[in-house]
């Protein structure tokens, strides 16, 4: 019964070798396999041939044991592990038998069946965790083939989505680029609606420019007379009139520039610099463009122009071309709105436009309101979407009140919403705080 342990431990770096064959391991551990196996087998023969019976079980039994003790501490061998540890049984019977068989000889002479059916059931036992690892390891290479297959489809979609996410990305540059573009075409077509607008308030400042000049070349024909005459108490009058005139023909000639500049504002992109504005001015000189920018179009359209403002409003810190835009939006809106009710009620309607404003607990309040036709309760919701338009098609691009809210709630940190009832108004109601960095 000495032989089990040697064929135990040669059956065992058999097995790792050939659990190793067609691992890239094998490379690594190949040669120490092959060394071990012979190894296994050239002791073997020394031991038959030059020591006794007691020598030949010790031999054994440590030769096997080197060999289990090395391929449990081994990582590589980690999936065999199992196998490995089923063979301490045979070792501890091998090793018992021989300390018995030294210490008390007639003892184990007595019992020696009893010590070679522990030897022969733990080399079976052996074998049978053979089988059963030999079934793991075939268990495990499927598994190890299923897994390289979904490491390979896990890459392949990997570098599916990698690249529909450069496309997605690349798309939302390219949307990014449209909606300024948008956004810009947007303002340049409001900004060619108020064509006619501007004309009509830019002539304003210009008549008195040059009615004041006028009068002021004959108030100095006047002063050089008098002077001629002698009468300096009277050129020193009409001199003051003269400076009087020349005040007003810079005020209007300021209110013209301030217009230009405005509209030239309004056509640029903005620069998201805000400074303080005084929003009761820049509201009513957006409404008037608006409408007269209309009235220029259709020569029939009249509407009363209500206007409250809070005189102790205060400036805001606001971007005023954004604010001017928004405002511009809903004065447009607006006006249309009346418009397109008139031309359905011939008889006893007024269009009606309100603009007010005031300040309630941190907030400035700008309030839009006209009696138009109003707006759908179904839609009511849809209003402030992108693209979203109840005009017909081509005289709206539905962004001008989208446009508005990103620029009221997420530019100023305000709000905006709406309150109508279908055939007889929409209000808008715009929110601003007072002090508000971003």
């Amino acid at each position: 019964m000495d032989f089990f342990s040697y064929l135990a431990a040669f059956l065992l770096v058999k097995r790792l070798q050939k659990a190793l064959k067609f691992s890239p391991l094998y490379a690594k551990w190949g040669t120490v396999l092959s060394v071990s196996l012979w190894s296994s087998v050239i002791i073997y023969i020394i031991a038959v041939s030059n020591f006794d019976s007691l020598v030949h079980i010790f031999l054994g039994s440590f030769l096997l044991l080197a060999f289990v003790i090395f391929a449990d501490r081994e990582p590589d061998f980690k999936t065999m592990r199992s196998f490995i540890q089923s063979h301490y049984p045979l070792i501890a019977a091998g090793f018992l038998a021989g300390f018995v068989k030294l210490i008390a000889p007639g003892f184990y002479s007595k019992w020696d069946n009893y010590f070679e059916f522990a030897i022969v059931g733990a080399f079976v036992w052996t074998l049978a965790r053979w089988a059963t690892s030999k079934k793991q390891q075939e268990e495990f290479k499927i598994i190890s083939q299923q897994n390289l297959e979904l490491d390979r489809l896990v890459a392949e979609r990997t570098a599916e989505l990698t690249k529909q996410k450069n496309e997605l990305q690349e798309t939302l540059v390219l949307l990014q680029t449209t909606q300024q573009q948008l956004i810009q075409s947007e303002k340049l077509a409001s900004l060619g609606e108020l064509t006619a607008g501007i004309a009509h308030e830019i002539q304003n400042p210009l008549n008195f420019v040059n009615n004041f000049s006028e009068v002021s070349i004959e108030l100095i024909d006047e002063m050089e007379n008098e002077l001629i005459n002698g009468d300096k108490e009277e050129a020193i009058a009409i001199a003051s009139d003269l400076k009087q005139n020349l005040g007003k023909i810079i005020h209007h000639g300021k209110r013209a520039d301030g217009i230009v500049k405005g509209m030239l504002q309004h056509s640029r992109a903005s620069n998201g610099i805000k400074e303080l504005t005084n929003i009761n001015i820049l509201a009513d000189e957006y409404l008037r463009l608006a409408y007269h920018g209309l009235r220029a179009k259709d020569k029939s359209f009249n509407a009363d122009l209500v206007t409250n403002f809070d005189e102790n409003l205060p400036l805001l810190n606001v971007v005023p071309q954004d604010i001017g835009r928004v405002l511009l939006n809903l004065f447009t809106n607006a006006f249309y709105a009346v418009q397109q009710k008139e031309k359905t009620i011939v008889i006893g309607y007024k269009p009606v436009v309100n603009l007010s404003t005031a300040v309630q607990k941190g907030f400035v309040i700008i309030r839009v309101k006209d009696n138009g036709a109003g707006i759908p309760e179904d839609i009511k919701d849809k209003i402030l979407q992108p693209f979203f338009t109840t005009k017909p098609t081509g005289e709206g691009t539905g962004l001008g009140l989208s446009i508005s809210y990103d620029i009221i709630v997420k530019g100023h940190g305000g709000s905006i919403a709406v309150d109508s009832k279908e055939g007889e108004f929409t209000e808008f109601l715009i929110k601003l705080p007072v002090s508000y960095e971003s």
